[in-house]
Order: C-alpha cells, then structure tokens, then sequence
C-alpha cells in the first residue's frame, strides 16, 4: 500500500453521518431536501454535477456542469448546443447525472432523457447572466480546436463591440431538460453498509426499491 493512501485511512474516519429511513416516497421532495441540506452545509459548488453523455464510439464522456433549476420534475442545465456533449445528447438522448456531496457522505444519481427547452426559458436565462459571460457564450467555439487564447480574447472583444447594449442570445446556446427515469440516493454508513434507495419509474408511476451497497 503506497504511503499517501496509508495516510488517507489514518486521518478518515468511517462513513457515520446518517441513514435513509425517512427518505419519503417522492423524489424531487427528497432531492429537494438533500439539496438544500447540501448548500447549508457548505458543499463546495452544491449544484455541480457530473454529467454523462454517450459517444457515436459506444462510449462514455462526462464533465461537470451546473444544475439551474428544479422545474417541472426536471433538472435544467444550460449550454452551448453545438460543444460536444450538445452534439453527442443530439444524437443519444439518454444521460446520466452524479452529485457528490463528501461533507455529507452523499451521492446522489440520476439517469433519464434530456431534450432541448423552449426557447423563451432559455431567453429569459440568458438575459439574467453577466454581461461577459453572454459575450463568452458567443465567442467560444465549444469543443473547437483552438489555436491559441489570443484567439478567444479576440472573438471576445470582436462580440463587445458587436453588441454594445443588450447581448442577444446565441441561437446555438440554450438550455436542456433531463426528465428523469431513475433516481438513486446514496448515503455513507459505517463498515461500507451503505444505504442506496432508487426510485424507478414504471408505468408513469415511481416506484421505491432498495439495493446493496
């Protein structure tokens, strides 16, 4: 065993902040719950989460984005249609979501389908953002080759100028709906018995069910 995962063990003490047994019987309400009690616990970027997307190869990509909003049953995100992971939902709408949550000992994780959301939504969205990330939205080429940074301040300056008042949204910027068809809630416990209690949906209608760690 290397000497730093030595030390990992010695100064971590095993997994005890809590249970799942009132969890309740709706999802969004326990998410709801655990959200909160994750941003009043100081969670680092409680609203990130790691968002997984097929590739044409049968693989896998993921990266971090930020959830915006709960509405509807389903979780918001916004981003540039044409990056990658726009281009790889176009194709396999299937995504997964993974929130972790180490000051609680939480994972929380979400599989369903995302598609496009209306256009005014994303408008409105895109009209509340900072001046410079609005111009960003329109500089970066994402998941472009890019051949150096100059590039981007230019593109930049090139949008500032463009647009010396309100900044439109680009039409290749928008936001995406995950509705989802699973959703698990994972809570540390000692000796690795962890609690996983997964909602499923079938015939409209969720259903509860509880798995090994």
């Amino acid at each position: 065993m290397s000497e730093w995962l030595k030390k990992y063990r010695e100064n971590h003490a095993d997994f005890d902040k809590g249970s799942l047994n009132a969890i309740g019987m709706d999802p969004f309400a326990a998410f709801s719950t655990w959200f909160d009690e994750a941003v009043n616990h100081g969670e680092t970027e409680a609203n990130a989460f790691v968002l997984s997307t097929a590739t044409s190869e049968e693989g896998v990509s993921s990266r971090i984005v930020y959830l915006k909003e709960l509405k509807d049953q389903r979780f918001v995100f916004y981003t540039n249609y044409l990056s990658q992971k726009g281009q790889q939902i176009a194709a396999h709408a299937k995504v997964s979501m993974l929130f972790f949550w180490p000051g609680l000992q939480r994972q929380l994780r979400i599989e369903g389908i995302a598609e496009k959301i209306a256009e005014q939504e994303s408008d409105a969205y895109f009209a509340s953002r900072p001046r410079e990330s609005q111009l960003g939205a329109w500089a970066s080429r994402q998941s472009e080759i890019l051949e150096g940074p100059g590039d981007l301040i230019a593109a930049f300056e090139k949008y500032d100028q463009q647009f010396p008042n309100a900044v439109p949204r680009p039409p290749h910027w928008g936001g995406y709906a995950i509705q989802a068809t699973s959703i698990e809630f994972w809570q540390g416990r000692p000796s690795r018995l962890h609690d996983r209690i997964v909602f499923v949906k079938e015939n409209g209608a969720w259903k509860q069910i509880r798995k090994n760690p």
